[in-house]
């Protein structure tokens, strides 16, 4: 009769890895949805499972231990080959499921007013589309994502789509009085926090390098751009996120200066998924829907 392996538990050797990558329970946690305290927790666990102390740990420092240093130096490629094995068997059989991970305004300005048109070439397989912003890591469970940086993310493929281009935008009957970007100085002007250079890049290009942006604060652009829409002020657009609305007439670029924000929109995904027919189709189809104008 075979013996049976006594494996230590998944989610120590996660919480370890974690937290042996980033330095700290907390930047562990963030990186795997829990709390600090839950992954000092599955730490300890596994240390007393292993009968040796893994970390050094310190007011405001978290030191890998020689044995620690040995334990993850080993366990590293284990953990690298489990990803490429799930992987390569969830390629097999969930090969007609695509999960999409993008911010929640990219999905709501640019991918799911396509989603109809990729559900015409593809209608057998099963769509998912996640949110989770910006900032979030690409999670394992993504078959590929969408991302506005510079095209550099460790372990990931990243295939340029579009450029970030910047430029203001606002209601129709706003606009009539905008005629130059000078009358921009007594309107609101509506912000995003996470993008606190947007604004500036602008206006310096425009040759109003003195004037401060000051309006509303708003967490996300689209809910910025539909500030924008109600007439509650001037919104800086980015594109994609603009081009719809201004198509159809609801926004309003009153100003023929746009301006680079430095960073493009890429289609990111590990290479293993490279091979599934789901994410070959959705590639095909979002290469050509970039390329597309609008209207």
């Amino acid at each position: 009769m075979l013996a049976m392996r006594r494996l230590p538990h998944l989610n120590g050797l996660k919480a370890f890895d974690a937290a042996a990558r980033r330095g700290s329970f907390a930047a562990a946690g963030a990186e795997l949805n829990v709390s600090s305290a839950a992954v000092s927790r599955m730490v300890r666990v596994l240390e007393e499972r292993l009968g040796v102390a893994l970390f050094e740990r310190g007011a405001n420092r978290l030191r890998l231990t020689p044995h620690g240093r040995t334990y993850h130096v080993g366990l590293c490629p284990i953990l690298d080959a489990l990803v490429q094995l799930t992987e390569q068997v969830a390629g097999h059989a969930g090969s007609r499921a695509l999960t999409v991970g993008v911010g929640p305004t990219f999905a709501v300005r640019w991918l799911i007013p396509r989603l109809p048109s990729f559900q015409a070439v593809a209608p057998d397989i099963d769509v998912r589309i996640t949110t989770g912003g910006a900032a979030a890591p690409f999670a394992d469970d993504w078959t590929c994502g969408i991302k506005l940086g510079d095209g550099s993310w460790p372990g990931l493929v990243a295939e340029r789509l579009f450029d970030a281009d910047l430029t203001p935008v606002c209601a129709p009957r706003l606009a009539q009085r905008l005629k130059s970007p000078r009358h921009l100085k007594p309107q609101t002007l509506l912000r995003v926090a996470h993008a606190p250079e947007d604004w500036p890049l602008w206006l310096e290009a425009a040759g109003l390098a003195g004037t401060r942006a000051a309006g509303p604060t708003f967490e996300f652009y689209g809910q910025a751009l539909q500030a924008a829409g109600d007439g509650v002020g001037v919104s800086i657009g980015i594109r994609p996120y603009i081009d719809d609305d201004v198509a159809a007439g609801r926004l309003v670029a009153p100003f023929g200066l746009s301006v680079p924000k430095g960073s493009c929109w890429y289609l990111v995904y590990r290479a293993q998924r490279s091979r599934q027919p789901a994410f070959l189709a959705f590639q095909r189809w979002i290469r050509q829907a970039a390329r597309t104008p609008i209207g």
